[in-house]
């Protein structure tokens, strides 16, 4: 897949006219009906005026080839963590809203649970074994104090994979050292879990952060690996048509003189 081409037939072209002659010479072409000026992601020759001009330095920065696969890559990561905000934020705002209407709740249990439980063992199911019954008497044991913590922790966890989506989706370094670490942080405790009982989704889920976590380590060589930001940049400039053009018009220079 050409993702340059992709990115062109999403969001356009990017033609760029720099005041260097020996730049703006690589860049552009004469056609039939005037004028042409390579884009800056695809390398293809656009006819018509450039969409920008002036020095070199001030040329837009255009995502290519492995920056907008990278791109598309982060951004499922990133939806991945939004789904994860919007399940974390519905448990915050159940537990804040059991919290305050507790009593209510617990009278309401109380009341309801032996019609409920009579009603169902005419039907042949003992409720008492059921998990979500087990799991809203176990709530109603715990103490505000403790409800609080919870529910402190599981906001606090919709907020960091709000930061950590937000990150991931704009594509930027912070964004990406962020997700890093956060998810990183989690992986013992992920762990730690799987040791003392398997299940599918949370298998699914270590998986993904375990993926996230290389992928972030490796490709984007974040702490100095492989090179670390320097070497980073070198393979974004490696990869720049303007950086491609500015070589070749050295060359160009050089073998003119060397004549």
């Amino acid at each position: 897949m050409d993702w340059n081409l992709l990115g062109c037939g999403r969001y356009g072209h990017v033609t760029f006219a720099p005041d260097e002659p020996e730049l703006r010479a690589q860049l552009r072409a004469g056609v039939a009906d005037g004028t042409a000026w390579r884009c800056l992601r695809c390398g293809a020759f656009v006819p018509g005026q450039p969409q920008f001009s002036g020095p070199a330095d001030s040329a837009p920065v255009v995502p290519r080839g492995n920056q907008i696969r990278s791109t598309v890559i982060l951004r499922l990561f990133a939806v991945e963590r939004f789904l994860r905000v919007l399940v974390f934020a519905v448990a915050a705002y159940a537990l804040w809203d059991f919290r305050a209407s507790r009593g209510s709740i617990e009278q309401l249990f109380d009341r309801d649970l032996p019609i409920v439980r009579g009603t169902f063992r005419q039907l042949g199911w003992n409720i008492d074994n059921s998990k979500l019954v087990g799991l809203v008497h176990h709530a109603l044991t715990l103490s505000n104090e403790t409800l609080t913590l919870v529910a402190i922790g599981v906001t606090g966890y919709a907020v960091i994979a709000l930061i950590e989506g937000t990150g991931l989706w704009l594509a930027r370094r912070w964004g990406e050292y962020f997700a890093m670490i956060a998810t990183s942080l989690g992986l013992p405790l992920e762990i730690y879990d799987l040791s003392k009982g398997f299940s599918v989704l949370a298998l699914v889920l270590f998986v993904i952060n375990l993926a996230l976590v290389l992928y972030l380590v490796l490709t984007k060589r974040l702490f100095g690996i492989r090179g670390g930001k320097k070497a980073y940049d070198g393979m974004l400039r490696s990869e720049s048509v303007l950086d491609e053009a500015a070589r070749t018009a050295s060359q160009s220079a050089r073998s003119v003189s060397r004549k």
